[in-house]
């Protein structure tokens, strides 16, 4: 059998199986919205922590990260410091969103920061931030997968199909299921996950030269300067690498698919333990993608895109099976996110602006059927952004990250009691003008003075944001003491069933 049938036939075998949880997992299901969209807000430390890594890690970690080692090098270990801030900020900031979703009924994050600024026009923007950069992140899923199915299959099966085949699957068994499903699933494509990338660099590692140590002599021998900062490109300057990690901690998760997951745990306790402990995934993730992404730029330079440098280097040097199944891991990697943002976009979209202002007192299972339709709708979007092929996938990640960023003074006034407060003009206005900034410092002039967008954009916003609530009215008391008297009983009083 040829190697590039088994390697194919191994992540068509792996589809299938997704689609099977999700049909179990809707018939484990109840029909309620709280159920479909929040998991019944019963996520347990195990199934959470592996829905949240496997979130958290997509292509980006399994084809991105390794296309960055291969550009830019060892700069890009500059990851282990947003890896830390992601475990720090869950066990603080996601456990006040938790408790006050578990109190008010939230559902998504336009539900928590319009109740505090009574205002619909910032449930409004923050639903579009939301969906609007997370429709990038669908992009970045896409194009992963349709790299690892173009590459098993030898370009039998074209980049556009590939990615196409593999959005119907994910949407397919996230709109049998719901939040069930993608959990379900979540939790086996974070262990294979895990599992592959580091089989597989091990194997090519050993392979090609004899082991780390070996591959690292050559490194210094014939690329020193992808040991060295700022990197061959000159990329990872102190302004740079401070905005990434801004951005791909505080930035991804404001994002809705990871502030979603807050509302669905079952305790408090079980969103300090997993912040505790997701830095030990996520940081270890990165070693293996080293070895690819830097022993790949010694064995295949001339790589047009370095983004498919593993797969590339799978298919040329490891065995048809141990590629089929690493490749399958790779698969999992992207479509454990790319379900987890369908399934966010789905909810900001029917929550948020169906339920609120279009069709009001409708049943469950209607909204439930809306939701749906919403799916099948950002499937077509998210396929059209990804035969654009815009840019490369860590920078897209990046970008998502920055503009979900700017919902950050909105979120931290509503969760951190202070004696001055934001106002829904201040926040619309510092969102407004953090997006903008966004838009000339990564556009018109990009990254001046060597500082990354996402500092400019959210320095801009917190400040005009500031500014413009200190003239403006502030949430009406009876709001102020409801939401952050909840916040101060559950961080000094009863903590919630902690």
């Amino acid at each position: 059998m040829e190697p590039w049938v088994v390697s194919t036939s191994l992540i068509f075998i792996y589809l299938i199986a997704t689609i099977v949880i999700g049909i179990l997992a809707n018939r484990k299901g109840t029909t309620s919205m709280e159920d479909f969209f929040l998991y019944g807000r019963q996520a347990g430390f195990i199934v959470l922590y592996l829905t949240v890594v496997a979130t958290f890690h997509s292509a980006f970690a399994f084809l991105g990260s390794g296309g960055f080692f291969f550009t830019h090098g060892i700069g890009f270990w500059m990851a282990g410091t947003w890896t830390v801030l992601v475990g720090a900020i869950t066990y603080t900031l996601g456990t006040r969103i938790w408790a006050l979703g578990k109190k008010f009924g939230y559902i998504t994050p336009a539900d928590l920061v319009a109740d505090f600024y009574e205002s619909e026009a910032v449930r409004i923007i923050v639903a579009l931030v939301s969906v609007v950069f997370t429709l990038i992140y669908i992009q970045v899923q896409a194009q992963g997968l349709g790299y690892i199915l173009s590459v098993a299959t030898g370009d039998r099966i074209s980049f556009e199909l590939a990615s196409l085949i593999l959005l119907v699957v994910a949407a397919a068994y996230l709109m049998v299921g719901g939040l069930r499903a993608v959990y379900w699933t979540d939790v086996i494509q974070g262990i294979w996950m895990y599992i592959a990338v580091w089989a597989g660099s091990l194997v090519l590692t050993y392979k090609l030269f004899g082991g780390p140590v070996e591959l690292w002599k050559r490194l210094m021998a014939e690329r020193p300067d992808l040991l060295s900062l700022p990197g061959p490109e000159g990329f990872f300057t102190p302004g740079i690498w401070v905005g990434m990690t801004i951005a791909l901690s505080f930035g991804i998760i404001f994002q809705p698919h990871m502030m979603i997951r807050y509302f669905t745990a079952a305790s408090d306790r079980t969103l300090k333990v997993l912040g505790a402990t997701t830095p030990i995934y996520l940081m270890t993730l990165f070693i293996p993608a080293a070895f690819v992404g830097l022993g790949g730029a010694l064995i295949l330079p001339d790589l047009a895109s370095p983004d498919r440098v593993f797969p590339e280097l799978l298919f040329q040097y490891a065995p048809p099976w141990l590629t089929g199944l690493i490749l399958a891991g790779a698969t999992a990697a992207a479509m454990s996110t790319l379900d987890s943002i369908l399934h966010s976009n789905m909810t900001v979209l029917t929550r948020d602006v169906y339920q609120r202002y279009i069709a009001r007192d409708r049943s469950q299972g209607h909204y439930l059927a809306f939701g749906r339709l919403v799916v099948v709708a950002l499937l077509g979007v998210g396929f059209y952004l990804t035969v654009s092929q815009l840019d490369f996938l860590v920078a897209l990640v990046t970008l998502s990250g920055a503009g979900a960023l700017q919902l950050m003074p909105a979120v931290l006034g509503v969760c951190y009691p202070g004696r001055r407060l934001h106002t829904s003009k201040g926040i619309i206005a510092g969102i407004l003008t953090g997006l903008a900034v966004l838009y000339l410092t990564r556009v018109a002039f990009p990254q001046p003075l060597g500082i990354h967008e996402a500092l400019w954009s959210l320095a801009a916003n917190f400040a005009v944001t500031i500014v413009v609530s200190r003239f403006t009215r502030p949430p009406s008391e009876a709001t102020v003491e409801r939401i952050h008297g909840e916040v101060e009983r559950f961080v000094y009083g009863d903590n919630g069933g902690a």
